[in-house]
């Protein structure tokens, strides 16, 4: 920002540095409660649009979603999931979500319910600022915070908010704003990474497969009746261009075969990438005047499908400690949204480690723990608690309160 240029005010009860689906999730809450917000983003909305991230909503997302006035497509337009499968031995075992819990998933991408979210701010007229650059955040240990960043024409602005709220992603600039003597670092790397593709192919299969085999780990998705997402385990150095069409189809039928017969289809590969991941949590998710929700607080690797699930679930603790801050001079709820926040991303770690740590080879691993891995899998498909548990966990623990906000 330069010096000579003074910037434009923008006076706001909460500022939101991060335009992705938690910020605009909480801008669109708050907003529809009269909490007066105003959210930046450096990148820009088309781009994010087409950046391709696979979505399993949990129930209670798409309630948000839905109850809230955003768009439904999510019903019109998502796959209801009511199970899934866990695939071993090479056979099939299904887990049924409604028969374990009564819950279902909906199969639907996250860039779509980024879509979603920012035509229902620009609709009822959320500030967004979008293709920032320069953003600085200042004072947040005080009770004025501010914002400063350049706009998309190259103008120096700044809000002036009550509350920052940091949900710029797994790189957060927010999250370093809070001093090494009191953040603490929580993060494990994991020593395999997913290569995933987009490919031109009707779907093999109604649900999800999560498939363990010799030759490592495979899952296989969908987007649409034209369009699957697949995957499989690699090392994270693996460098996706050393992968031609015929390589990747064969080691992915050979993660998925077995005596049933069972053959993926397949069809043109138009997007290749590798997905590194690791486990990371930030405490505390709150420092006076800053709050992380959540990549900028947490982030889990992606087999136990917690990621956009973990961002929503931080709102639903977030915003109706901010509506009862500034309609009711209550800061009691705000006080406790870090603590409250942390035990559903305990949970959630947990269960994604596991699941990773279970359907995943390692290298040099004995026949003991191949047995073992094996022993796991078929007390968890062999049982009715053990796909209770299973079915609990992935689609959503309902022990937290869910605050309706309609419109």
């Amino acid at each position: 920002m330069t010096a000579d240029r003074q910037p434009q005010i923008v006076r706001t009860q909460v500022g939101i540095v991060g335009g992705g689906p938690a910020g605009l999730v909480l801008a669109h809450l708050l907003h529809g409660q009269g909490i007066d917000c105003a959210v930046i983003e450096a990148r820009d909305p088309e781009a994010i649009r087409n950046t391709h991230r696979a979505g399993i909503l949990e129930s209670a997302t798409v309630r948000m979603l839905a109850d809230s006035g955003v768009d439904g497509r999510v019903l019109s337009e998502g796959h209801e999931h009511r199970g899934t499968t866990l695939r071993f031995d090479g056979e099939n075992h299904h887990i049924d979500f409604q028969d374990a819990v009564g819950h279902s998933v909906w199969l639907y991408p996250q860039n779509e319910v980024f879509w979603d979210l920012a035509r229902a701010c620009e609709r009822d007229g959320v500030r967004i600022f979008w293709s920032v650059s320069d953003t600085g955040v200042h004072d947040v240990e005080t009770q004025d915070p501010r914002i400063t960043f350049t706009d998309a024409g190259g103008a120096p602005r700044e809000i002036q908010a009550s509350i920052v709220v940091g949900a710029d992603g797994s790189r957060s600039m927010c999250r370093k704003l809070i001093p090494d003597d009191v953040r603490q670092d929580h993060f494990i790397e994991y020593p395999f990474a997913w290569f995933g593709i987009l490919c031109e192919a009707p779907p093999s299969w109604p649900e999800l497969i999560y498939a363990n085999s010799p030759a490592g780990f495979a899952l296989i998705s969908q987007r649409s009746e034209t369009v699957q997402r697949m995957y499989f385990q690699c090392d994270p150095e693996t460098d996706p261009e050393d992968w031609d069409d015929r390589a990747i189809w064969a080691r992915l039928q050979e993660c998925l075969s077995g005596p049933d017969g069972f053959r993926l289809e397949e069809g043109r590969i138009f997007d290749k990438t590798v997905l590194r991941f690791r486990s990371y949590v930030c405490e505390p998710l709150r420092h006076h005047s800053l709050v992380l929700v959540g990549d900028a607080g947490h982030t889990v690797p992606p087999t136990g499908a917690k990621g956009l699930n973990l961002a929503f679930c931080d709102v639903r603790v977030l915003a109706p400690a901010l509506v009862a801050l500034f309609r009711d001079g209550d800061g009691s709820r705000l006080a406790g949204y870090s603590e409250q926040a942390l035990q559903r991303v305990w949970k959630a770690q947990n269960f994604s480690y596991w699941v990773t740590k279970m359907m995943h080879a390692r290298d040099g691993e004995s026949a003991f723990e191949q047995k073992r891995r094996r022993g796991e899998l078929a007390a968890i498909t062999g049982s009715p608690y053990g796909r209770a548990y299973f079915a609990e966990s992935y689609t959503g623990w309902q022990d937290q309160k869910y605050v309706r906000y309609a419109n």
